[in-house]
């Protein structure tokens, strides 16, 4: 692949003054931003169409350097499609009386949603098809799947476009039809009270798409009826509606980076008014669950910073009631819990590993389940059936594909329901190395890595490495199996997951660690960590690769300008790279409730430090890696002008011969394509700029 195949795209420039803090920065490419009614107009004015050419230019200029590589990505796509199951389904869940399951069908991008009443032998009633709900549109997504308690009507959440608004219908199943009702700008959640026909959801602010609003629909009644129970009008918080596992609460959430607030409301008396658990405070975050007298509250009240579980009295919510149910412990994180009529099941973390714990409410049992990998994710299903023994919980890991397992909490006994099933023929389990190593950051933090590769490739300074990491809102990603990641560890790839501050992964203090006037710790710990791969003879420089998504694509932005000459190559995937225009505008989607994650610009102090990182506002005349930049032109999350925005100024001030590209998908959001197999494609491209350089394809040698 040479970047002198094809001219590149030259972005026209047109200086934009932005002044803060007597602070002038001048952007050359703000013109690039439309409006929503902008891009979705029919007919497009002058300005949407100079953006949309240059996008599509981009694209071009993409299709025309990398078009030997086309036949090799079409059978790299075809051999991840060949190891995935097109017939398959999930395994069955009861609820209420009836089996609920997902499957698939053998050529088909979507799920089919399907029950059975009473017994696995009864017959399947189709609830959704999704691919004959999807005729005609390029992008669908179908969620928000909730079932009346009579059995006898669906809510079910619609977008079309890739902005995760969502249009709510409801669906009567004895009949078939869809009723008149229909509400739009919606989160795609909604619960039912229990006279079966109270609908309570969510609302998004049409500009900002804050969740703001909590309204109340009546079944058969239009829209301009429905009547608003609640409005969060702080617009650091987002709200939610839910309701808790026994069916007697309707549960309203508002939520920020480090505060929460939680009403509750019979479901039995709709027309209720909601009462407060506890007002929210300052750096006071809570969730509940109910189970007999009392609601069960995950916190981390009284400095609690690796949280606990407390509970309160349904008639005495404030926090002066809470009371200890599993203290606080200094090396544990509580992620999480399920209650059960005769157990607690708790999901924690230590030392980045997690483990489920199980007690009983009666304290005669109390054990974990054990896992014997090095690295390992594990997680409980969120089961709707309270009166059971069993709790599901699915394990995987680097090497071991996924399963499914019913495990009877009372004797102890397991029974693996699913197992992940990896077609083609090739995949060992024993053929794959899978191994945690820890880097020294710069002011002595230990960073863990997790890694794995194929035991024939042997690690030396020629050896091709995929770094991957995230690193912000606390979120671990986990040491995870990937079907599709075999492309690359067949190949001679190490795979390598950075687990870097601004992730719970070693604890809440980790996340702690990387964010606001600390989040450089998480660009300084990937460069840490690359800098360990290499002097510890992993790879080199001429063959590290690193990618990142979102705000792992403002990693990525931060690492090539800081440390460009470590990386042969970047993919930055929807990246979050012109932070101080995002987090000043308070009209783009989520940047007020965001505050709390990276600071507010309005404040000097944090201006300044953002803008001491930003991507967009520290590109520099110098050498960068070669790059392959993805984004979606309906995306809510990181608007698509900010990549596009990046690009343009990394073309104007670059000073090597080195391959950029910008890929824009002109029908999807933040999430990519809707199918499951155009979603590969996406994968195939990115898998396939790495074997380029990797001088693995060339005109001659395009199979794989």
């Amino acid at each position: 692949m040479n970047s002198s195949d094809a001219n590149a795209p030259v972005a026209h420039k047109q200086p934009t003054k932005l002044e803060k803090h007597g602070d002038i920065r001048i952007d050359n490419y703000f013109w690039m931003r439309l409006s929503d009614d902008q891009k979705l107009a029919p007919v497009k004015d002058k300005q949407t169409q100079k953006v949309i050419d240059y996008l599509e230019s981009e694209n071009s200029y993409y299709e025309k350097v990398t078009a030997y590589t086309k036949n090799f990505q079409e059978k790299l796509f075809e051999e991840m499609k060949g190891r995935i199951k097109e017939d398959d389904s999930s395994v069955p869940y009861k609820d209420n009386g009836y089996y609920y399951i997902t499957r698939y069908e053998t050529g088909k991008q979507y799920p089919i949603y399907s029950r059975k009443k009473g017994s696995l032998d009864a017959k399947e009633e189709i609830l959704f098809n999704v691919n004959e709900m999807a005729e005609g549109f390029e992008y669908y997504q179908l969620g928000g799947l909730s079932i009346s308690e009579d059995n006898k009507y669906a809510i079910f959440a619609t977008d079309t476009v890739g902005r995760r608004q969502y249009f709510l219908r409801i669906k009567n199943l004895e009949t078939g039809e869809i009723l008149k009702d229909i509400i739009d700008n919606t989160t795609g959640g909604a619960v039912w009270a229990n006279d079966h026909k109270t609908i309570f959801y969510t609302k998004k602010n049409p500009t900002t798409l804050r969740s703001e609003k909590i309204y109340k629909h009546i079944l058969g009644t239009s829209e301009k009826e429905d009547v608003e129970v609640f409005h969060e009008k702080d617009e650091t918080f987002n709200t939610y509606v839910s309701k808790s596992k026994s069916s007697q609460f309707i549960i309203i959430g508002s939520y920020s980076t480090v505060s929460s607030e939680s009403r509750f409301l019979d479901a039995n008396t709709p027309s209720g008014k909601f009462q407060i658990i506890q007002p929210r405070e300052r750096d006071l975050e809570y969730s509940v669950s109910h189970y007999k007298d009392h609601f069960y509250i995950l916190t981390n009240k009284d400095k609690a910073l690796n949280f606990k579980l407390m509970k309160t009295p349904i008639k005495a919510t404030r926090k002066e009631n809470w009371v200890d149910v599993i203290p606080h412990r200094k090396e544990t994180l509580l992620e999480d819990f399920s209650i059960f009529k005769d157990y607690l099941v708790l999901e924690e973390r230590t030392n980045g590993l997690n483990k489920i714990r199980i007690k009983r409410w009666d304290n005669s049992k109390d054990y974990y389940l054990p896992f014997n990998e090095e690295t390992y994710s594990v997680s409980v299903y969120d089961m709707p059936e309270f009166d059971t023994d069993i709790i599901r919980y699915s394990y995987n890991s680097f090497t071991t594909p996924s399963s499914v397992i019913d495990f009877n909490m009372n004797d102890q006994s397991k029974q693996i329901m699913k197992e992940q099933e990896v077609l083609g023929g090739k995949f060992k389990k024993e053929n794959y190395i899978s191994k945690r190593v820890w880097a020294t950051a710069r002011d002595g933090k230990k960073v863990p890595i997790s890694l794995v590769y194929h035991k024939n490739t042997v690690l030396n300074e020629n050896t091709p490495l995929l770094q991957y990491g995230y690193g912000s809102y606390g979120a671990t990603i986990p040491d995870g199996f990937s079907t599709t990641r075999l492309s690359l560890l067949d190949r001679g790839f190490v795979f390598a997951l950075a687990h870097i501050r601004g992730g719970e992964y070693l604890g809440r203090e980790w996340y702690e660690d990387g964010k606001m006037l600390r989040k450089k710790n998480t660009f300084t710990d990937f460069i840490d960590c690359s800098k360990y791969l290499i002097e510890n003879n992993f790879t080199s420089a001429k063959h590290l690769y690193a990618m990142g998504g979102s705000a792992g694509g403002l990693l990525m932005g931060a690492i090539v300008n800081m440390n460009p000459e470590l990386y042969n190559g970047i993919i930055a995937a929807v990246p979050f790279v012109d932070v101080v225009s995002t987090m000043i505008d308070e009209s783009i989607p989520l940047t007020t409730g965001e505050y709390d994650e990276w600071g507010n610009p309005n404040d000097k102090k944090y201006y300044e430090y953002i803008k001491s990182y930003s991507p967009y506002d520290q590109v520099s005349s110098k050498k960068y890696p070669n790059m392959l930049v993805t984004t979606g032109f309906h995306d809510s999350q990181v608007q698509y002008w900010e990549p596009a925005k990046w690009v343009a100024k990394l073309r104007e001030l670059k000073t090597d011969n080195n391959l950029l590209f910008l890929h824009t998908n002109m029908d999807a959001g933040h999430g990519g394509s809707s199918g499951r197999f155009e979603a590969l494609k996406e994968t195939a491209m990115e898998y396939t700029f790495l074997l380029a350089l990797e001088n693995k394809i060339t005109p001659e040698k395009v199979k794989p």
